[in-house]
């Protein structure tokens, strides 16, 4: 294996797409046991592809069957036919492109450093995180529209903000229609699941995952589930989207799909449907050869919208012990996940300290003995 990198420090953060480093920088170093286990194109067809044509007609029924399968087998489908504007998409995905090629300076004018709203920054927002994600990222909030601040969204290239608005709304729609099809399949009113979320917020990711010179050693973005309702991801044909059913001991990349979103089901949902759906266990790899872009669109309820089962099925009892805010879901879950962040960076600190101090013992001279000892 080649040699680790120690980080460097440096006025300048480390960006990814700037680095011609043949060897990882030990801040994206990840334990052996959350390393990649498959290729990043290592393709499963297991994920099941769900043509939306005729979803308000004669197909409906066909549609939703499809749909609560592929939730309660793994929490994740992808949708063709969708009606989102290929032009639309084609554009939103060629400037994502063009501002991960800014210069650095260009790109940090959107610094999202201690905890601002929005903007750029590499690996996660995050605050605590003991191993770095091989990624760049830039994001926005797009709905509610009083949730919209411009001054935290890029201003190159030129046509980003006209392009990302029309593309936000869009993908309410489209998300508002998997919502109805979600509804139905646990056996409510079409529009049960957008009332429970009150006032839908909206946030979008943009993920870069540069080539990475040791990718076996590394995560473009860790292990994970997402915490609200549904999310819809736009990939690249490169490769990356790996998911698990059985807890991470076995994992399979999703098999890109030109033009398709990916949709994941996250915490919200899988409570609504008091646990019948999956929340998507997944994660994203990267490679040596080539980079990869993503576009995440998270579909959340507004911080007051109450989280509780929706559905309780005869026989089953409720998932929750009692109903919570999601601003109170979501901080309980940041808190599990920092905390769980700092138990590791403590156990990485301290087998550091163990490995250097064994270093140091393997090659400490052993003090000479007396004459008399070695004679006797």
């Amino acid at each position: 294996m080649a040699p680790v990198m120690s980080s460097a420090s440096s006025a300048v953060p480390f960006l990814p797409t700037m680095s011609s480093e043949a060897t990882l920088r030990a801040s994206f170093v990840r334990e052996e046991d959350e390393r990649p286990k498959v290729a990043h194109d290592a393709f499963s067809d297991v994920v099941p592809v769900v043509s939306l044509e005729g979803i308000d007609g004669a197909r409906r029924a066909e549609i939703r069957a499809r749909v609560a399968a592929a939730c309660e087998d793994w929490g994740i489908f992808q949708v063709v036919d969708h009606g989102v504007d290929p032009a639309l998409v084609a554009d939103m995905t060629r400037l994502a492109r063009e501002f991960f090629a800014l210069p650095p300076a260009d790109k940090l004018r959107f610094d999202m450093s201690g905890g601002k709203k929005g903007g750029f920054i590499v690996s996660s927002h995050l605050q605590g995180e003991a191993v770095q994600d091989w990624r760049e990222m830039v994001t926005y909030f797009s709905y509610p529209l009083k949730a919209r601040d411009y001054s935290r969204w890029p201003d190159k290239p030129a046509a980003w903000r006209a392009v990302v608005e029309q593309y936000s709304e869009q993908l309410m729609g489209l998300a508002c229609r998997l919502l109805g099809v979600l509804s139905e399949a646990m056996g409510l009113e079409m529009g049960a699941l957008a009332e429970a979320c009150v006032d839908m917020d909206q946030k979008v990711v943009v993920n870069f995952y540069p080539k990475c010179p040791q990718p076996d050693l590394t995560l473009g973005l860790k292990r994970h589930t997402d915490p609200g309702t549904i999310t819809l991801l736009l990939q690249d044909l490169v490769g990356g989207l790996q998911a698990t059913r059985d807890g991470g001991n076995t994992w399979i990349t999703v098999q890109p799909v030109e033009g398709a979103f990916v949709v994941n089901l996250g915490d919200h949902g899988h409570y609504l449907s008091n646990g019948r759906f999956k929340n998507a266990d997944h994660q994203a790899v990267v490679n040596s050869e080539c980079s990869r872009l993503s576009i995440a669109t998270f579909q959340n309820p507004a911080p007051e919208a109450t989280v509780y089962p929706l559905a309780v099925r005869d026989g089953e009892a409720p998932v929750l012990d009692e109903p919570i805010t999601f601003a109170e879901m979501y901080r309980r879950k940041m808190a599990r996940d920092i905390e769980l962040a700092k138990l590791k960076k403590i156990a990485r600190a301290d087998k550091q300290q163990q490995q250097s101090a064994a270093n140091k013992q393997e090659f400490a001279v052993p003090k000479s003995k007396p004459l008399d000892e070695i004679l006797a």
